[in-house]
């Protein structure tokens, strides 16, 4: 599998109060990646679309700002560019609530536990308790996975109304990921909608082989899911039968307690 999954195309159109330039900077530091960790001003500029008197520009101003740095001929960030992510995370004290009982799940069950968010067609790790590596790609806080094929990320879609999941679903790139990964619609429409009914998602072997995983919604004090909660394994040590019986109570008794933590502590936005 690749480090991040392939860049989707944004739904949203740009309008009168759209800042150009504003975006251009923010795709020159997606640009980095773990693939990619530094580039010439030639590769940026491949990579982005830019000129090369543009990705210039823009790079000499995140150097001047100290969110990347130089040699002289490439371009690499700096531990500054974690700023932008921790401002996400603190104004959420929905994590530092989470965090404790998500290590002490993942210490009962012997397994990874983490949490995520919707962002578009993907979901967004904001916190991960390993306890073994379960997928080839590097799974940390701000990688990236396509929804539409992750326990989490069913989750989380169950939750959108009927007309936004199925404009999302329209504009889904289809890849086979792995030889269960399920690609048609009808398909896709109806293990959300379980999700959505049972109230967690169970996920086995759809986005790499011997991955399977089981997620639950964290909800906030209106009853809106703001977050899912997730454990994953191997399939070759942890059976679908396991999953079910033992670690699914597991995981259900934690992600109410989250969520009951979070409505008495967390004033809804």
């Amino acid at each position: 599998m690749h480090d991040t999954p392939p860049a989707v195309s944004n739904p949203h159109r740009p309008g009168d109060n759209y800042v150009q330039s504003f975006a251009r900077g923010l795709e020159v530091i997606r640009s980095f990646s773990a693939s990619a960790p530094q580039q010439t001003l030639s590769e940026v500029a491949a990579c982005t679309g830019l000129t090369r008197a543009g990705a210039r520009r823009i790079l000499l101003t995140l150097q001047t700002l100290g969110y990347l740095e130089s040699d002289g001929r490439l371009f690499r960030l700096t531990p500054r560019i974690l700023d932008l992510g921790f401002s996400y995370l603190s104004s959420m004290p929905i994590w530092d609530l989470a965090e404790p009982m998500m290590e002490a799940l993942a210490g009962r069950v012997h397994e990874s536990c983490s949490a995520a968010v919707l962002d578009g067609l993907d979901i967004v790790y904001v916190l991960r308790v390993h306890t073994h590596k379960i997928m080839s790609i590097n799974l940390a806080v701000g990688a990236r996975l396509p929804a539409f094929w992750t326990s989490l990320g069913r989750v989380l879609l169950a939750a959108l109304p009927e007309s936004e999941l199925r404009e999302r679903l329209t504009n889904l790139p289809r890849k086979s990921f792995a030889h269960l990964t399920v690609l048609d619609d009808e398909t896709l429409l109806t293990r959300i909608s379980d999700a959505r009914t049972q109230g967690w998602c169970l996920v086995d072997q759809e986005l790499e082989e011997g991955l399977i995983s089981v997620a639950a919604p964290l909800r906030n004090r209106s009853g809106q899911v703001v977050a899912a909660l997730n454990i994953s394994g191997q399939a070759n040590r942890t059976s679908i039968e396991m999953l079910r019986e033992r670690l699914l109570p597991e995981l259900l008794t934690t992600s109410e307690k989250i969520s009951r933590t979070i409505s008495m502590r967390v004033q809804p936005r």
